[in-house]
């Protein structure tokens, strides 16, 4: 049964979150990124390639980030209604960083993210928020039309920027609290799915404890 596990789940991470004065605008262009700001591919450790890029800044305003999903054969398929099926992001943060704590607290928000479905076009990337499961109790409902999301999509891949402002995030203070929970999975149709540290079997939609800890660093 261990040897099923990955072995990020043996492992506490701690990874700098960057601060960025003005962070890149949400256009849909990843290449503006600054390189310091890519998350490191923890999928490295199971000797496994990244097929996601993964970029997060701060600064007083909010959180941004954003994800590139190359080497694509057909244009990703996304379904609003079902958004947890077909091709999607995950990001979930915890403005509090309780990595012993085993169930979600009022800081911990859950964050779904579509390169397209939304709109009358069905063309407009898509931002919702889901309870996390077992939660001791949920975040204030969050005013999604306050955040800003952009993505381009091809047959070839796609790209998806998203500017949280931390009014949408309970307890955003990073000058008293500069540690956060991070974790984000991306899940595709033709690559699988690349999760930051644990799994869909460790509960990491349950459990914010299996998250990583994001340092806000300047």
């Amino acid at each position: 049964m261990i040897e099923s596990l990955a072995r990020r789940a043996f492992f506490r991470f701690e990874l700098p979150v960057h601060y960025l004065a003005k962070p890149p605008r949400a256009d849909g262009d990843v290449s503006k990124w600054p390189q310091k700001c890519l998350v490191p591919p923890l999928v490295e450790l199971e000797e496994r390639e990244p097929f996601a890029d993964v970029y997060w800044a701060w600064n007083e305003d909010g959180f941004y980030a954003a994800f590139d999903v190359p080497n694509r054969t057909a244009v990703p398929q996304c379904d609003p209604k079902h958004w947890w099926k077909k091709n999607g992001l995950r990001l979930c943060i915890d403005t509090r960083d309780a990595r012993d704590i085993k169930r979600a607290t009022r800081f911990c928000h859950f964050f779904y993210l579509l390169p397209s479905g939304g709109g009358k076009s069905g063309k407009l990337p898509v931002v919702g928020t889901h309870r996390m499961s077992r939660a001791k109790e949920p975040p204030p409902a969050v005013d999604v039309s306050q955040i800003k999301a952009a993505a381009h999509v091809a047959r070839s891949g796609y790209t998806l920027e998203v500017a949280i402002p931390g009014g949408c995030l309970a307890g955003w203070d990073p000058a008293e609290h500069p540690r956060i929970g991070v974790f984000y999975k991306v899940k595709d149709s033709q690559h699988g799915a690349q999760h930051l540290t644990a799994d869909d079997d460790l509960g990491w939609n349950s459990d914010p404890s299996t998250w990583a800890t994001g340092v806000l660093v300047r």
